[in-house]
């Protein structure tokens, strides 16, 4: 008897447990072939995003600051300025400043292609920002002098079109 009574009693607690502590029930959405039954559900709120594997897609041409690339392309510039394809070595001098901003050398050697392109304008550009990064250059006022002449071809060219 005494086992009866401690048999409902267990069964009264579990059966007080059981519907006191459990969680709600709810229907079983039908699950879509394709996706395991644990997916989330989808988000109605931000469209799915596409898959970027493709490195091509999803990393710069090259990394925005490297300056072992800096260096390289500054060796390069001046092979391109030596050999003298000017434009190579604009191309090369751009990209260092890019790969190394805040270096001042190949804003010089960018200001010097540009001059001798024939591009006035970006040429005295570069050869401001040089000397902005670098204003106690040892070449300073060479720079400067250069950007004195420049800008007086510049305006001089500006009356011969008027």
């Amino acid at each position: 008897m005494r086992s009866r009574q401690y048999l409902s009693g267990l069964l009264a607690v579990l059966v007080f447990f059981a519907l006191g502590h459990s969680a709600p029930v709810r229907a079983q959405e039908p699950q879509e072939p394709d996706k395991p039954a644990d997916a989330p559900p989808p988000s109605k709120k931000t469209p799915p995003k596409k898959n970027k594997d493709n490195a091509i897609e999803s990393a710069p041409d090259q990394p925005m600051y490297d300056p072992l690339r800096a260096e390289k392309d500054l060796e390069v510039g001046q092979y391109y300025m030596r050999k003298g394809d000017v434009d190579a070595a604009i191309d090369r001098f751009q990209d260092a400043t890019v790969a190394k901003p805040g270096y001042a050398v190949p804003f010089r050697f960018l200001g010097e292609a540009q001059e001798k392109k024939g591009l006035k304008k970006p040429a005295i550009k570069a050869y401001q920002r040089y000397l902005e990064l670098y204003p106690h250059a040892e070449d300073g006022e060479k720079i400067r002098k250069k950007i004195e002449k420049l800008n007086k071809d510049v305006e001089k060219e500006k009356k011969d079109i008027r």
